[in-house]
């Protein structure tokens, strides 16, 4: 990434949280590196340098800032050619927990070569894989000593260093404090069994509660749940074999432009996914001032429908999506509800939760796999047609084979190929999924009858043409237009999921 130190500089001086995560700035005169929005005095000019990412600020020696914590800050949707395939090399990592695979395998599923991806990293992020990956160790750790009482040990576990040896080196290569001196410097989280609570940072103006009414119309009772301003859910989440099951709470703090997390003690193990994924569920990278500038007109009739803020919401599990978006074909949300609901009570495992709402595990693949020739009849016992009971059996197998993926590590382009090839999966149902499954902010599924109607059901064609002036954010344009819909109609749910 090409920076400009006066265009920088400028942003730092305003504190402005629009360029929040987009670079960071290292201050010769303290060592320290920072966000943008650091509460911080700001330094002159003269001792600033501009980074693309932690990594770089790190390799140039500086080190993490107190105050600001450079681990809160928010990443960057790289949407295009080669910065693409950087941002997906890292997710990659984050979502297989920040474990030593290859670079040469990471590459490999990526179809190229190691070294062009060691070339696209430093390109994107100022450094090469390597150090990016010890760079988000080390904040992972960080943030954890800072956050939580786990023992030192399972830090390092957690972080994906896999010794307290190393973490200890690294520690104090990078930051002259071994990780026990620097918790002695923290304030120390709650015990080590206790549920913690993390900040996620966001690029304001977040939509907030739009957000939540589009989540509860569609919760599925006992595995998620809407109250005022927090959302709720149980989630499975599972890393190198082992699956770990539990909770999170999510609230909204707009004063400091931040998601409070909340989580139970039995996902720490799988903290890096968690996050990431809580991450994607609210579209959290999301950079509101250029989709303002792209739709930021959109109009139905003389009436403006687009809100500053608006997120894409997205999904915290791909399978669970991918059997709501079967069941949600050609029916209403309500309907659609309904059915999952009852998927959900009849093969979902139970939990104990602080909540009374939530109560159950929604069904894995692999349960699903289970049924083998009797899907049908179980599903069907439910009111699920058998032409839907054999695509969310297809998707099932597919997803328990590794042959596709449903996540925001995954590779949009190819996974819309894969679906297409899937029993039962039109059109719409794959471009549901490329918008909240696999977070393709162009996604836009112009046969769906919300849209249409919202439009005041023009010919096809005049939608799909309407649609290409709002590229590459469709994905956002479809919700504005959801959203609308269901408030001139508030009392009657539209037929979408």
């Amino acid at each position: 990434m090409m920076l400009d130190d006066e265009a920088c500089y400028a942003a730092l001086r305003a504190r402005n949280a629009g360029f929040d995560g987009r670079f960071f700035v290292g201050v010769s005169s303290t060592g320290i590196y920072c966000r943008p929005v650091c509460p911080a005095r700001t330094p002159k000019q003269e001792n600033c340098s501009f980074y693309a990412s932690a990594a770089a600020a790190e390799a140039a020696g500086y080190r993490p800032c107190l105050r600001c914590r450079p681990e809160l800050a928010p990443d960057l949707l790289r949407l295009e050619g080669e910065s693409r395939l950087a941002g997906l090399a890292a997710k990659r990592m984050e979502s297989d927990g920040l474990s030593d695979e290859t670079l040469s395998g990471l590459a490999g599923s990526l179809g190229i070569t190691d070294r062009h991806l060691r070339r696209l990293f430093v390109r994107e992020y100022g450094a090469p894989p390597v150090a990016w990956l010890q760079t988000r160790r080390l904040l992972t750790a960080k943030r954890l000593l800072t956050d939580t009482g786990l023992s030192v040990t399972q830090v390092a576990m957690d972080a994906g260093f896999g010794s307290v040896r190393r973490l200890n080196a690294l520690f104090r290569s990078r930051y002259t404090l071994s990780p026990t001196d620097f918790r002695k410097k923290a304030k120390v989280g709650p015990g080590p069994e206790s549920p913690i609570a993390l900040s996620l940072a966001y690029r304001p103006p977040l939509a907030w509660e739009r957000l939540l009414r589009f989540f509860e119309l569609r919760e599925i009772a006992g595995v998620e749940h809407t109250e005022g301003s927090r959302y709720m859910r149980t989630v499975s989440v599972s890393r190198k074999g082992k699956t770990c099951k539990g909770w999170i709470e999510v609230r909204n703090v707009p004063e400091r432009n931040m998601l409070r997390l909340s989580l139970s003690s039995s996902l720490f193990p799988v903290i890096n996914q968690v996050l990431m994924r809580v991450r994607f569920l609210f579209d959290l990278d999301c950079s509101p001032d250029e989709v303002q500038k792209g739709i930021g007109g959109m109009r139905v009739g003389e009436e403006p429908i687009f809100e500053p803020g608006l997120r894409v919401p997205h999904s915290f599990d791909g399978f669970e999506m991918a059997v709501r978006a079967v069941m949600g074909r050609q029916i209403t949300v309500r309907a659609a509800r309904t059915l999952a609901t009852r998927v959900a009570a009849h093969l979902g495992e139970p939990i104990e939760t602080p909540f009374k709402e939530l109560t159950l595990i929604f069904p894995s693949p692999e349960q699903i796999c289970g049924l083998g020739t009797e899907v049908e009849d179980r599903l069907g016992s439910l009111g699920v047609t058998g032409a839907r009971s054999r695509s969310i059996m297809a998707v099932a197998e597919a997803l328990r084979k590794g042959e596709i993926r449903l996540g925001p590590d995954s590779d949009v382009e190819e996974e819309i190929k894969h679906l297409a090839t899937l029993t039962g999966f039109g059109p719409w149902t794959v471009e549901y999924l490329a918008l909240r499954a696999l977070g393709w902010p162009d996604a836009f599924p112009s046969t769906d009858y919300g849209v249409r109607k919202a439009l005041g059901n023009p010919p096809q064609g005049e939608v799909e043409a309407l649609a290409r002036t709002w590229s590459p954010w469709r994905a956002y344009a479809l919700v504005a237009l959801w959203d609308y819909l269901q408030k001139a109609r508030r009392e009657k749910a539209g037929p979408v999921l």
